[in-house]
C-alpha cells in the first residue's frame, strides 16, 4: 500500500513540474514575442528616422533597441547600419554645433536692410594683459557703405594707424597678408579687413580660420574662429 501511494505521489509531484515547466515555457514565450513586438516598433520608427536623415533621432531609437531587445530579430537587423547612423549623427551634432556659432541680423538702415553675419573667437584672447576676451569677427553688407569685414575687440586696441596687415590661415595651412585698417574713431574697437570678400570666401569652404593681428601693447595676437557652419545664403551676393 505504502508502495502504491509513493507512486501516485511521484506521479502529482512529476505533473506538477511537468505542469510548471510548461507554464514557465508559456511565460518566456510570451515575454519573447512582447518583447520582440517592442523591439519591431522601435525599428519602425529608426527606420523612418532613416529615410527622413534625422540621423540623431535614429541613433537615439537604434540604442534603445539594442540596449533593451539585444537578442531579438530587429535588433540583428538594426545592426547592420547602426555605426553608420552613429557616424552621421556625430557628424551631424557637429554641423549643428557649428551651425550655432554664428549670428545673423538683418536690420532697416536708410537706403534698404543692413544685413551682418558674425561669430566670435573659439576662446578668449589677452590683447592688454587685462585677461583673455573673445574677439568678434563681422561681416556687414550696408546700402550705404556697402560691404565690409572687421574685427573687434572687447578692450585694448590694435596697432593699425595708417594701414596695417593681418594673416589669415585656414584649417592649418600657409597664412596669407591681407591689408587691414584701423577706422580714427574710438566708438568702436574695431579694425577692418580690406579684402572681405576674399575673407568670406576663405570661412565659407573653411572649418576654422585663424587671424593674426597687431595690437597697441605690443606685438601680435592670434583669434581662431570655427567658420565650418556658416549660412552663406544669409549674406546674398557675397559668394
Amino acid at each position: 500500500m505504502k508502495f502504491r501511494f509513493a507512486i501516485i505521489a511521484a506521479a502529482i509531484a512529476l505533473a506538477a513540474c511537468t505542469d510548471r515547466e510548461a507554464a514557465q515555457r508559456e511565460a518566456a514565450a510570451a515575454l519573447a514575442q512582447q518583447q520582440e513586438e517592442a523591439a519591431a516598433d522601435l525599428a519602425e520608427k529608426y527606420d523612418q528616422e532613416l529615410v527622413a536623415q534625422r540621423w540623431e533621432k535614429a541613433r537615439i531609437h537604434g540604442a534603445a533597441l539594442l540596449a533593451q531587445y539585444p537578442n531579438t530579430k530587429a535588433a540583428a537587423q538594426v545592426k547592420q547600419t547602426f555605426d553608420d547612423t552613429k557616424a552621421k549623427a556625430e557628424t551631424q551634432r557637429e554641423q549643428d554645433r557649428l551651425s550655432s556659432l554664428w549670428n545673423y541680423a538683418e536690420v532697416p538702415a536708410a537706403g534698404g536692410t543692413q544685413r551682418s553675419a558674425s561669430i566670435y573667437s573659439k576662446e578668449g584672447v589677452d590683447v592688454d594683459s587685462s585677461g583673455p576676451r573673445t574677439v568678434q569677427l563681422v561681416f556687414r553688407d550696408h546700402p550705404k557703405w556697402k560691404r565690409s569685414s572687421y574685427l573687434v575687440l572687447q578692450a585694448g586696441d590694435f596697432r593699425c594707424a595708417g594701414g596695417c596687415t593681418v594673416k589669415v590661415s585656414a584649417d592649418g595651412g600657409a597664412p596669407k597678408s591681407m591689408a587691414a585698417t584701423r577706422p580714427n574713431t574710438d566708438e568702436a574697437i574695431a579694425m577692418f579687413i580690406e579684402d572681405n570678400k576674399g575673407l568670406w570666401r576663405l570661412a565659407g569652404k573653411s572649418k576654422k580660420i585663424e587671424i593674426e593681428f597687431p595690437v597697441k601693447a605690443g606685438g601680435t595676437r592670434k583669434a581662431v574662429f570655427e567658420t565650418g557652419g556658416v549660412n552663406k545664403e544669409r549674406m546674398p551676393g557675397w559668394n
